[in-house]
């Protein structure tokens, strides 16, 4: 008994023939570009309208930000695009916590493909949340939305929350 394929096998084959050539292992694929604005602090604590943001919790959104700068880049699948030239363009519009994702914009003006930013919030001096959402840098659609509630903390545990949260959701 002979076999006889329909057309519809035979044009899959002929696609898969076409241009498929196998990935060698010393090709590097490209790194996706992302545009990574630095984190942001969005004080709701009842305390927030007594005690002022400090330098402190500016030193550690800093860190914060680092962290995520090196383990995108340690991931070797990421190139991380410098903000720094729309950094006006974002202060006039508020900063990324009032912007409503004027970041995937100004990403894809810096040539990027994804935008990435980090959103502490303080609930309280020993509470906080973070947010890492990652934009389509030409379509504004998010791609992750990440969410971590920190417990029992204090500032400077932001970079270790960034660096797991990281690992653990937007590079999977």
């Amino acid at each position: 008994m002979r076999r006889q394929f329909t057309p519809a096998v035979w044009s899959i084959a002929a696609l898969l023939a076409m241009d498929l050539q196998p990935l060698r292992a010393d090709e590097p694929v490209p790194a996706v570009k992302i545009a990574l604005f630095a984190f942001e602090l969005d004080d709701r604590s009842a305390a927030g309208g007594l005690i002022a943001r400090d330098a402190i919790d500016d030193e550690n959104l800093t860190k914060a930000t680092d962290e995520a700068r090196k383990a995108l880049a340690a991931s070797g699948r990421v190139a991380v695009v410098d903000t720094a030239p729309v950094a006006s363009e974002l202060a006039s519009a508020g900063g990324i916590r009032h912007c409503e994702g004027c970041e995937a914009g100004l990403g894809r003006k810096l040539g990027a493909d994804r935008s990435m930013i980090g959103l502490f919030a303080r609930v309280s001096r020993t509470e906080y949340t973070l947010q890492i959402i990652v934009r389509d840098a030409g379509t504004g659609a998010v791609l992750s939305n990440a969410f971590s509630g920190l417990r029992m903390g204090a500032n400077y545990a932001w970079p270790r929350a960034v660096a797991s949260l990281i690992g653990d959701k937007i590079l999977q």
